[in-house]
């Protein structure tokens, strides 16, 4: 008699997975989906940019949204994947800890689906150790420097709770780099030393603050911040193993995408807020980002892949742009949801003007056909 042993499914893709995100954008689908789980958060961080004014383009801010709580909400999320089909979802808000008993039946069920899941946190309140065991999923907590910046920026989310709350789980750190993180050479380092020595993390990725078009704040890096470092990011790598850095990275990082249509992240999800009907475009940050100084991290890393080579000169933003070009196509036809950076723009047509002669008065070409066209029906 023979025995096999079950494979526990991966908390991470795998190369199938990807070949599967390969099929949904050729059948018409964006194979991510972002959702905003709730509008409530008892953080008050400045630069978060889920609660500027124009996140969600200007005619409402998500505190102005409606949201759900208990079985109308974990019945709205299934609903919402069911109806997409995504192969990763992320979870963000607001707090969405503030949504616990909610998310102990929903993350198993998106489980079940086959759904990849990234819970984004402050670790403001307990993580359920009980997560842990949930197949396809990953926790993500937010950590904006070391106590003496990221206490005062995101209390009450402080250090001391979040060590708290994170004590026996596996969990990845995120932080968003600032202006006031890059003076001090030694600060970084000595962030990426305290959290890689920590037994509860797996992984370490960061971000640089992504400014809106037109912003001034002293969130933002400065030229000069961001020539020196991305000069030392490639060497943080063999310091910091726990650090998803690489040189492929550094360079992304120094040559974003130069807007949203150029955005491969962008291209590859559809976002939602607290309400589940009010998207956010052009991507997760909403508004109007300034793309030429963009640090988002999941930007950064799909752009980081552009130029990998795949078959001779062939290489992976070919195989996207085409992709998506077919799988726009095909979701026409088949009338799928997609992003904005899936439709082609709309061309307006140029406002022609009628050359001024002697005695008679300029006015737009279109005005001009009326006109004679009215002047041969009399």
């Amino acid at each position: 008699m023979t025995t096999t042993t079950a494979v526990a499914p991966s908390r991470n893709l795998r190369p199938r997975e990807i070949m599967a995100a390969w099929y949904r954008i050729l059948t018409g689908s964006p194979p991510m989906l972002s959702i905003e789980i709730t509008k409530e958060c008892p953080l008050h961080c400045p630069g978060c940019y889920a609660y500027t004014p124009q996140h969600l383009g200007g005619a409402a801010t998500l505190r102005d949204l409606s949201d759900f709580r208990g079985e109308e909400l974990v019945e709205r999320t299934l609903s919402l994947v069911r109806r997409h089909r995504p192969l990763h979802v992320s979870i963000v808000g607001g707090e969405p800890l503030l949504r616990r008993q909610e998310l102990d039946t929903l993350l198993p069920q998106l489980s079940e689906l086959g759904v990849f899941t990234l819970l984004v946190t402050s670790a403001v309140a307990p993580i359920p150790a009980a997560w842990m065991q949930i197949p396809r999923l990953r926790v993500t907590v937010s950590v904006d420097g070391l106590p003496e910046h990221h206490d005062v920026r995101r209390k009450p989310a402080t250090y001391d709770r979040i060590l708290k709350n994170i004590a026996g789980l596996q969990v990845n750190i995120h932080l968003t780099i600032t202006r006031a993180m890059v003076q001090d050479v030694g600060y970084l380092e000595e962030y990426f030393a305290f959290w890689s020595a920590r037994a509860e993390v797996n992984h370490i990725w960061v971000s640089t603050y992504t400014p809106q078009v037109g912003e001034a704040t002293s969130e933002m890096l400065a030229r000069s911040d961001r020539a020196s470092l991305f000069e030392r990011m490639p060497h943080w790598r063999s310091r910091y193993p726990k650090l998803l850095m690489s040189q492929s990275i550094a360079d992304a990082f120094a040559r974003p995408p130069e807007n949203p249509a150029g955005c491969v992240f962008a291209k590859m999800s559809v976002n939602y807020s607290a309400d589940f009907s009010t998207r956010v475009e052009p991507c997760i940050l909403g508004g109007a980002p300034d793309c030429r100084q963009c640090g988002c991290a999941a930007s950064v890393g799909f752009h980081s892949l552009r130029h990998t080579r795949l078959i001779g000169p062939l290489k992976v933003g070919h195989l996207v742009s085409a992709s998506v070009a077919v799988g726009a196509t095909v979701g026409r036809w088949r009338r799928s949801i997609q992003p904005e950076r899936w439709r082609k723009p709309k061309l307006e047509k140029p406002n022609l003007v009628q050359i001024d002669r002697p005695g008679l008065r300029a006015f737009p070409r279109s005005e001009s056909v009326r006109g004679a066209s009215r002047s041969r029906a009399t």
